[in-house]
């Protein structure tokens, strides 16, 4: 290969994460309304017919379709088609930091406020209720984080013969964060207490 050839791909590549390709990539909206004690979280409980985390507490979301112009256009959709809203009800939509998970998914979340939560209708094949917390919950209590490890097990036939230690190489852990939120005999945690967090955090 030529070096002319080599510098003009290198000078055309626009870098991003490396296997990002590979992931799944979604969209997720943190869903602000307005109600007469001040500002709340609205949170989905998902349907207990979904085959994926039957019954546990998330935010409208899903998977970026390739009809969809960006994250945020894939954020707006999910949220109309969950809680059976159209677009105008959403506004003030921002980005948050976007995660990448080390399950192989890249998470792009949103704040949105929606304007007329009266006209919500949660769509049943996909949410088994919605809840809302009040804004100033989160911002006065903490999420009490607890850490999970990663066992490293590589498969039957790893080349150990090929690395320095061989069988006894001395593998990085990986560690994670899990966060929890309590309000009146909900748990909220996993990602979606982890998006919350973040929100808290910016708008503190």
């Amino acid at each position: 290969m030529e070096l002319e050839t080599i510098l003009s791909k290198l000078n055309n590549h626009i870098p991003s994460i490396l296997g990002s390709k590979k992931f799944s990539k979604y969209a997720v909206m943190v869903p602000l309304i307005l109600k007469e004690d001040g500002i709340h979280v609205l949170f989905e409980v998902r349907s207990m017919e979904l085959r994926r985390q039957p019954g546990e507490i998330c935010f409208p979301g899903g998977k970026i379709d390739s009809g969809d112009d960006n994250a945020e256009a894939a954020a707006i959709r999910e949220t109309t088609e969950e809680l059976g809203i159209t677009k105008d009800c959403i506004s003030q939509v921002f980005p948050l930091d976007f995660m990448v998970s080390p399950f192989g998914m890249m998470v792009y979340p949103f704040a949105g406020f929606i304007k007329a939560p009266e006209k919500i209708t949660p769509n049943p094949d996909e949410v088994g209720e919605i809840f809302t917390v009040p804004l100033d919950f989160f911002v006065q209590h903490e999420p009490e984080i607890y850490h999970i490890e990663f066992k490293v097990e590589p498969e039957k036939n790893f080349p150990f013969d090929l690395i320095v230690g061989g069988e006894n190489y001395n593998w990085r852990t990986r560690g994670m964060e899990e966060y929890f939120y309590q309000y009146e005999g909900k748990t909220i945690w996993g990602l979606t207490a982890r998006i919350l967090a973040h929100f808290i955090e910016i708008i503190r």
